[in-house]
């Protein structure tokens, strides 16, 4: 029968690693948690929130699932949602995409793989809406279809972080908890697989009114990006 044992080595060689340089982390971690983030990301292996952000456990709420999607129907991650806003009073939110990401790439190249394309559909919504922005924005692509194609990508996931954003600024929970004065902001960031950077591409959305205004500027910054070969990386 086939175990888990590397995993459990693993685990002893981290625990005894922590208890090594903080004696009293586990004991200060077992009385609670009050993160100041939370994080929703990506289920891609390559992106885990606390690596990325150089913090440690018990830093940074998180939820995570295929294409970094904020559905007004999900209610797992609502329900997420509503723990790190009303329970834990998280003071950012940080919707985050990341480039070359399976989901964004399967709606780019109109790829079909089952049940998943039912949880990819505000992407493909994502994507149409942005369908005259995107093709301006590429203009000076469209000679070399390799690389047209590759930023169409990565442009894709950059929008998708935005928009799922904004999304989430629409929510019952949020708007809720803005109209009772609880103080949070709303990000929105991108994270390159290739580099291990990370970026914030939108956000600092405390309200409903600064909401439109940031995403429009959110978009002239990624339109200013890419329409000039020279400029197109963060």
């Amino acid at each position: 029968m086939s175990n888990i044992s590397e995993l459990i080595k693993g685990n002893r060689a981290w625990a005894e690693q922590i208890k090594k340089t903080n004696p009293e982390f586990f004991e200060t971690l077992s009385k609670g948690q009050s993160p100041e983030y939370f994080w929703i990301g990506c289920s891609d292996s390559r992106v885990p929130a606390n690596q990325v952000c150089g913090l440690v456990s018990g830093d940074v709420f998180v939820h995570r699932n295929v294409a970094n999607v904020v559905s007004l129907t999900d209610l797992n991650c609502l329900s997420v949602l509503q723990y790190a806003v009303e329970v834990l009073k998280v003071k950012k939110i940080i919707v985050c995409g990341h480039y070359a990401c399976g989901g964004v790439e399967t709606v780019v190249k109109d790829k079909s793989y089952g049940l998943i394309d039912n949880w990819l559909t505000s992407i493909h919504e994502v994507k149409e809406q942005n369908k005259e922005f995107i093709e301006e924005a590429l203009a000076c692509y469209k000679g070399n279809e390799e690389e047209y194609m590759k930023k169409k990508v990565d442009m894709m996931c950059e929008l998708n972080a935005i928009h799922q954003a904004l999304n989430l600024c629409k929510t019952t929970v949020v708007k809720n908890a803005w109209a009772k004065g609880l103080n949070f902001t709303i990000h929105a960031a991108i994270y390159g697989v290739s580099d291990g950077k990370l970026f914030e591409i939108g956000g600092g959305v405390g309200s409903r009114e600064e909401m439109d205004i940031i995403y429009v500027e959110a978009l002239e910054a990624i339109k200013s990006r890419y329409c000039q070969p020279e400029a197109c990386s963060l």
